[in-house]
């Protein structure tokens, strides 16, 4: 009997060396944008209590109720993987006591965890980057976060995205909306779909996020929260705008932009592609003023935004391999320890090099081609004890005896 193969989890895939790459590329760069702007990389737990989620995504999110790795482990505690980072900084953050340490800019990135349905750009296990600004309130902070986002984007060579925000208003004029939409959206019930119709009840500014074209039909003249807002929004609002205007960041307001849950409040915004098909978003956030209460804090404003390095990783051109820069061939058992320190004196210079192994000439050239190396350090007793060596350039079949500082300084000129 044939023994199971075994393979990864549905949805939950292996990140080899090319899509690596890709990814420490975007972490290289969200570190050298970010820390421009005075954010501090946070490393935070994957493991997290389950009640974490439930407080502060809700119990009856999708999230949290289908979509969560949540289980009581042998202590009988109940933990998950987390699925977003934003709630578990917020943790942190008042787990440390920071609440009266003033503003404090974080940013993270590493895997988050979602039993979803695996698609193109959307996976059970993601990589993503985040960025949280705590105890900042005012319109030009916000503008200053969204401008760090598209500068991230531009440095690394996305340039299909556009800049999409709204207003989702405050607990002072939010709620009068929130009755007019109802009004509106009751007139119009039978329009809507099954997963419209809750959410009518439970969180009625969901159902403009709605992606059934019928119900979108349905949805053409529905009230919007920018048109309703108390005057304070209004001025936070115009305030993001004049200051995006002086930064040279371009947007569109986009009504429909909406959040899920109560305690994200005014800003809200969307960096978005036609090139990901139906997964258009790329990197996504807003303001969320009331989640550090929520979770047992002080008021604490704060914004923030994250982006899935997948997604990301999408909009790149392929990475090329690593460039191999030389392969070191040692002809016969006696120069071995000979070839091993060369290779090593080579490296210590900052170039890339790999020992073919010894064995036959013939095996250790064909290491050679298969690695696409530019040069190749041929080592046989001659160069030992001459403390020389064999260089050849595989492009233009050029070879000499050299110094090892001679050898260096072809290679590093080439």
């Amino acid at each position: 009997m044939s023994m199971k193969k075994l393979q990864s989890i549905r949805g939950i895939h292996d990140g080899l060396p090319a899509e690596v790459k890709q990814w420490r590329h975007i972490e290289d760069v969200a570190r050298d944008v970010f820390s421009s702007f005075a954010f501090n990389e946070v490393r935070l737990p994957i493991l997290e209590p389950t009640e974490l989620f439930v407080r502060s995504v809700g119990e009856k999110t999708d999230i949290v109720s289908k979509e969560m790795y949540a289980f009581e482990d042998q202590g009988g505690d109940n933990i998950c993987l987390r699925p977003e980072g934003t709630a578990g900084s917020v943790r942190a953050y008042l787990q440390a006591g920071l609440t009266r340490e003033g503003a404090q800019r974080w940013f993270y990135m590493g895997p988050m965890f979602r039993r979803e349905r695996p698609q193109k750009g959307r996976l059970r296990q993601f990589q993503q980057i985040g960025a949280e600004f705590f105890g900042v309130t005012g319109p030009l902070e916000d503008a200053e976060v969204l401008s760090m986002a598209q500068i991230f984007l531009t440095r690394l060579g996305i340039q299909q995205t556009s800049l999409e925000i709204n207003s989702l208003g405050c607990t002072a004029c939010r709620p009068a909306y929130r009755d007019l939409l109802v009004s509106f959206l009751n007139a119009r019930k039978e329009q809507l779909c099954e997963t419209c119709h809750d959410r009518m009840t439970t969180n009625p500014m969901r159902v403009l996020d709605c992606k059934v074209a019928s119900c979108q039909t349905a949805l053409t003249d529905a009230p919007e929260m920018v048109e309703h807002l108390c005057g304070d929004c209004d001025s936070h609002f115009a305030g993001l705008k004049l200051g995006l205007a002086a930064l040279g960041v371009g947007y569109q307001i986009n009504p429909r932009i909406v959040r899920g849950l109560d305690y994200y409040n005014r800003t809200a915004f969307e960096f978005i592609t036609d090139q990901l098909g139906a997964q258009g978003t790329v990197l996504a956030g807003g303001r969320y003023d009331g989640l550090v209460e929520s979770l047992g804090g002080p008021s604490t404003p704060a914004i923030g935004f994250a982006a899935g390095m997948e997604r990301l990783a999408m909009l790149l051109p392929e990475s090329k391999a690593i460039q191999v820069d030389v392969a070191v061939v040692a002809l016969g058992e006696a120069v071995y320890a000979y070839a091993l320190q060369q290779a090593a004196t080579l490296r210590e210079a900052g170039l890339c090099v790999v020992h073919c192994g010894g064995g036959s000439a013939k095996r250790q050239f064909k290491i050679a081609d298969r690695e696409a190396a530019r040069f190749v350090v041929i080592i046989g007793e001659d160069e030992m004890n001459g403390q020389v060596l064999m260089l050849k350039n595989l492009s233009t079949g050029a070879q000499i005896s050299v110094s090892i500082a001679q050898a260096l300084s072809v290679i590093v000129q080439s």
